[in-house]
């Protein structure tokens, strides 16, 4: 059970950039990308053939950082260049890099075993939690820069930011870039820590990243940056201690990923709901007996 529930921490320090990255595209942009199922496993796969290679991990990681970049980019320019759907875009590359990593792979799967590993010398958690803080700290202090103000306000008011003359364009763009190239960092470093990239690994990254934010801000909420980012890497670290906890149930497997993703997600949603309209409900009671008092009082004075 020790065990588990590490491997479920350092997993969750892993998997905490691609929350990053997938808190960037849909809580700051408000923009539906679907690029980090593809990115993911670009990311991976760009990482171990570097490696196998003889390419240093981190640098190759570095790269794979880059690769993750560069398929934000692509999609970024396909949705303000292109003037294509969001979510068309998304889907669209995230498409095409389903054989673009088969390319950069050259076979479905690449072992990294008795190979150079980025965890080799230091363990996993320590670079987790080293790699989690630091991006989490590094976003913080761009989102209160010119360009991070201007891509938070692209998210909350397209057209009043361009009435200030801003390029919505850009931001939109450099949103998606360092979305997806976080993603990808996360994919080199699962790689890593898994010992082999696989064409499909990516699959469902979008629900994961998003069970992670869910999860982080209705658990920490999300008042400041500051404070949302934080709850967005502790929420990865949570789902990953959950999945790890439901797969212990008896009668649970690894098949049932999805399902147990699928749950989480629809509760991390349901209960805030729930708490938010017994509240307004309780408000809008309370606001109901004080009128009633007033104009009994009221009708009581005139008479």
């Amino acid at each position: 059970m020790l065990a588990s529930m590490q491997g479920a921490v350092e997993s969750g320090l892993l998997y905490a950039l691609m929350a990053l990255g997938v808190f960037i595209t849909f809580r700051i942009l408000d923009f539906p990308d679907l690029t980090v199922d593809g990115s993911f496993t670009t990311g991976a796969a760009i990482a171990t053939v570097m490696t196998v290679s003889g390419t240093q991990p981190w640098l190759a990681i570095i790269c794979a950082f880059l690769g993750g970049a560069a398929a934000g980019l692509c999609t970024g320019l396909l949705h303000t260049k292109g003037k294509v759907n969001g979510l068309l875009s998304g889907i669209i590359m995230m498409i095409a890099l389903y054989s673009i990593n088969l390319r950069i792979m050259g076979k479905p799967n690449v072992s990294l075993r008795n190979e150079m590993n980025a965890f080799d010398h230091i363990p996993v958690i320590a670079i987790g939690l080293l790699l989690a803080i630091g991006v989490k700290l590094l976003l913080d202090g761009f989102f209160k820069t010119d360009i991070g103000l201007s891509l938070r306000a692209t998210g909350d008011n397209t057209r009043m930011i361009r009435s200030f003359g801003s390029n919505t364009d850009v931001t939109t763009i450099i949103g998606i870039s360092l979305s997806n190239a976080l993603v990808a960092a996360s994919g080199g470093l699962i790689a890593h820590h898994l010992n082999y990239a696989d064409n499909s690994m990516g699959i469902g990254m979008i629900v994961i990243g998003l069970a992670s934010v869910i999860i982080g801000e209705a658990i920490f909420g999300a008042k400041t940056i500051f404070r949302a980012t934080l709850a967005v890497v502790l929420g990865a670290v949570i789902y990953r201690i959950i999945y790890a906890l439901a797969l212990r149930v008896p009668g649970m497997e690894a098949q049932d990923m999805k399902l147990i993703t699928a749950v989480i997600i629809t509760f991390a949603l349901v209960v805030p709901m729930a708490r938010r309209a017994i509240k307004t409900k309780a408000t809008a009671k309370k606001r109901t007996a004080e009128v009633l008092v007033n104009i009994r009082k009221a009708e009581g004075g005139g008479r």
